[in-house]
């Protein structure tokens, strides 16, 4: 087993940034000041498959909003830590809320924000269109940009734990 997968082997919960990761990035505001987000389905999909294996997720990130709120809640996605600037005191809330060690966490971002985390994670992951600093951390840069990459990232990381086929046989049933 190549340390990587081995790595991998141990992740129990995906650590999710929102803006750049679960969005392509953009934030758009309406003349009354409400704020839009847009999400892509196949990352929903992509968690409930996850979740579906007993896994679990979380989301860390500087900014705020009630779209986000809803869309964990949809995916159930917990917890939810919002107006985080500080990534890394944000993840050992995460792991003191879940129990878990910082190894058996992937780690997904996009910016400069997320780079502590991902030192420090037991997996890490860049969207393609993150800050060279973060690439150049992870483990795995994903095919697409932000906005679809969740999808990418945990089919990578269940072809890498040897899982991917079997859960694809099952949808098949």
């Amino acid at each position: 087993m190549t340390d990587l997968a081995g790595r991998a082997a141990k992740i129990e919960l995906l650590l999710l940034d929102v803006d750049g990761v679960l969005t392509d990035g953009s934030i758009v505001y309406t003349d009354e000041g409400a704020e839009l987000k847009r999400f892509h389905v196949r990352d929903g999909s992509g968690l409930k498959l996850w979740h579906g294996l007993g896994k679990r997720s979380a989301i860390v990130s500087g900014r705020r909003s009630k779209a986000v709120e809803r869309r964990a809640a949809e995916l159930g996605v917990a917890p939810v830590l919002q107006g985080r600037d500080d990534k890394l005191s944000a993840l050992d809330a995460v792991l003191a809320a879940t129990g878990l060690r910082a190894d058996q966490v992937c780690a997904i971002g996009d910016d400069l924000p997320d780079v502590p985390v991902a030192l420090r994670g037991g997996v890490t992951v860049a969207v393609a269109d993150a800050c060279p600093e973060l690439r150049a951390a992870a483990h795995y840069v994903t095919a697409v940009p932000g906005g679809g990459a969740v999808r990418d990232l945990i089919e990578w990381l269940l072809k890498l734990r040897g899982e991917w086929d079997r859960v694809v046989a099952e949808l098949k049933k």
